[in-house]
């Protein structure tokens, strides 16, 4: 596994189910966040994960990644010591047209509800792809789409504090 992890997140304005391959239902929770890195416990489907990341370079593009795969048991029982706050949503794949990439789109749920964003990851900060035309606003960098800073400060919170816009 590269321990660097590069990718691109998108607002999602259109139409991508009918797209998707597969999709999981995923439950994440942190047991540590600050100062931009993250340790996270995640469920997804039956089968569990913990992941280290480090701090964003400066353009969001890329950072550290650390990830095993643990017993459920392991997860479940790792959540029950994550921080305030977790983050829930639906995770659906949908292969990219240059049949070199995947777009991850989530659709989240809970306090988090109505946001939907995908993400692509690259080989390089460099990589070319093509977005489909389901993909909005790139929201890239910008660290109030990071599902560390959504646990804590939730979507909902967000369109509310903006409904006089």
């Amino acid at each position: 596994m590269p321990l660097l992890e590069i990718e691109r997140k998108f607002l999602v304005t259109g139409e991508f189910k009918s797209l998707a391959t597969s999709s999981t239902h995923i439950e994440q929770g942190y047991i540590a966040s600050g100062n931009g890195r993250t340790v996270r416990v995640r469920i997804r489907d039956d089968k569990g994960y913990l992941t280290i990341k480090g701090p964003s370079n400066e353009a969001g593009l890329a950072r550290f990644e650390w990830e095993k795969e643990i017993t459920l048991e392991e997860a479940r029982a790792l959540m029950n010591i994550c921080e305030p706050g977790r983050v829930k949503k639906t995770r659906w794949l949908v292969p990219s047209t240059d049949d070199r990439h995947t777009w991850e789109v989530d659709v989240f749920e809970g306090d988090n509800e109505g946001l939907v964003m995908a993400e692509i990851e690259l080989e390089s900060e460099n990589d070319t792809f093509e977005k489909p035309d389901f993909i909005g606003k790139e929201v890239t960098g910008d660290r109030r789409y990071y599902n560390s800073h959504m646990r804590k400060y939730p979507y909902k919170l967000w369109r509310e504090d903006n409904k006089g816009d």
